[in-house]
């Protein structure tokens, strides 16, 4: 009786031995996956380092796309808030560095100066209403344009400031004079002043055309007072 006990045990062992050694692979890969998860050689560390990376490119990005308006927000802040205070401590232009311009026939007391020291719009406009208690200068009619282009022409700038600016809202925008008088006349050049580009207005010294123009931007400019 011992002897079929024996080979029952015996053929037994050897069944379990071999459904080990069939299983081992599928034990391995169990072990290989949990010892991915516990990732000891730090790979899951560096993933979250590059998911960390891309959201550092991504706010970037978003920066950058801010501060693709933020040019344009503060060209137009710097127009809707009006005239812009005095500045009591601004130096006046010297002598030399200004030019007398004709007077416009339509204003015989009128007094023009071409002031070359390069100023921001609302810095001219400043300069202008500080200095000579006046404003940038409006321009009319063709004569009074052509005027302020031949004396523009002979400073080495493509372009200086006179007092046109943008102002309103949304629809209602439209294009003013800092001395508060009527917009009667204008000489853009062509493709403008098109639905885009500064709120602020320049005179081009290679043709007399206007242009606009980013507020921020240092050119020479013309008072009239």
């Amino acid at each position: 009786m011992k002897h079929p006990l024996h080979l029952a045990l015996l053929l037994l062992g050897t069944v379990s031995a071999l459904y080990l050694e069939n299983d081992a692979p599928h034990l391995e890969s169990l072990k290989t996956e949990t010892d991915l998860d516990q990732d000891p050689d730090g790979s899951g560390e560096q993933k979250g380092e590059l998911a960390l990376t891309e959201e550092g490119i991504q706010v970037e990005g978003d920066e950058v796309k801010t501060s693709g308006y933020q040019e344009a927000f503060e060209d137009e802040e710097a127009v809707e808030s009006g005239p812009p205070p005095l500045e009591h401590n601004l130096l006046c232009p010297r002598e030399e560095d200004t030019v007398q311009i004709q007077g416009d026939s339509g204003c015989k007391t009128c007094r023009y100066l071409l002031v070359q020291t390069p100023k921001t719009f609302s810095q001219a406009q400043n300069v202008c209403r500080r200095c000579y208690q006046g404003n940038l200068v409006s321009i009319h009619n063709y004569n009074f344009n052509y005027r302020v282009h031949c004396l523009a022409s002979k400073i080495n700038q493509a372009q200086i400031w006179i007092g046109g600016v943008l102002r309103g809202w949304f629809l209602w925008k439209k294009f003013c004079w800092t001395d508060g008088s009527s917009w009667n006349f204008a000489y853009w050049a062509s493709g403008q002043p098109g639905c885009s580009g500064g709120h602020c207005v320049t005179l081009c010294t290679g043709d007399g055309h206007w242009r606009r123009a980013p507020c921020h931007r240092q050119l020479p400019f013309v008072c009239s007072f």
